[in-house]
């Protein structure tokens, strides 16, 4: 049955949180570069 994304994610992470994976998040910096592809990036 479908399940709405918000569920869906949740119970992914509580999964893989049991089972000791940690997704790594994204930095400030790292936003900015990844945001930056319209104007060049340095």
């Amino acid at each position: 049955y479908p399940v709405p994304r918000e569920i869906d994610e949740t119970v992914a992470k509580l999964k893989l949180e049991a089972i000791g994976v940690k997704i790594d998040e994204l930095t400030e910096e790292q936003k900015r570069y990844l945001a930056a592809w319209e104007m060049g990036t340095t």
